[in-house]
């Protein structure tokens, strides 16, 4: 294989690696403004960018994410310095990126989570682990990369990030 022909070959292979994480967080250039949907995930639209939580690498994180109003920076930590409160559902990987962030609950009903880049996500109350009740791809266009939904009832939970790519993550937490 001519020098060329290997150039142009990496250059496909490192633009399929890296590119589908980068196309995650910013929306196609040719994309319109498009009302997020579901419309409980409006204020994803509204970054809350002077708000940035340090999520714990253990269970004793204490600055909750806030429900609703506009997404949220989250801070991550190398998986090896991390201790979940409940074991993942997905093994950490190395050089990925995780934390621990609370949530309070004041009513029954559906929990929406959405992250702007794929990481794996578990929602923990009383040291185990929620069933997801529903997983997809966010929006095309709206810069949500997954929508995680949990049925939960009044309490505070304890939102798991797992094998983030990046070591700080937009985050959103609403209740239907």
């Amino acid at each position: 294989m001519g020098a060329d022909r290997l150039v142009a070959a990496l250059a496909l292979t490192l633009a399929g690696v890296i590119g589908p994480a980068t196309a995650a967080k910013a929306p196609a250039a040719g994309c319109a403004a498009v009302p997020i949907q579901p419309p409980e995930l409006a204020g994803w639209a509204r970054s809350s960018s002077n708000r940035t939580i340090y999520a714990y690498g253990d269970a004793r994180a204490a600055e909750w994410l806030p429900l609703g109003a506009a997404r949220t920076q989250l801070v991550l930590h190398r998986f090896e310095s991390l201790r979940y409160w409940a074991a993942p559902a997905r093994r950490p990987h190395s050089f990925k990126f995780g934390g621990m962030v609370p949530v309070d609950v004041a009513r029954p009903g559906r929990l929406l989570v959405a992250l702007d880049q794929g990481a794996w996500i578990d929602l923990v109350q009383a040291g185990q682990r929620v069933k997801p009740a529903a997983h997809r791809h966010g929006p095309a266009c709206s810069g949500i990369g997954k929508i995680v939904e949990f049925d939960v009832t009044p309490g505070r939970y304890l939102l798991q990030i797992v094998n983030a790519p990046d070591p700080t993550i937009r985050a959103m937490a609403v209740l239907r």
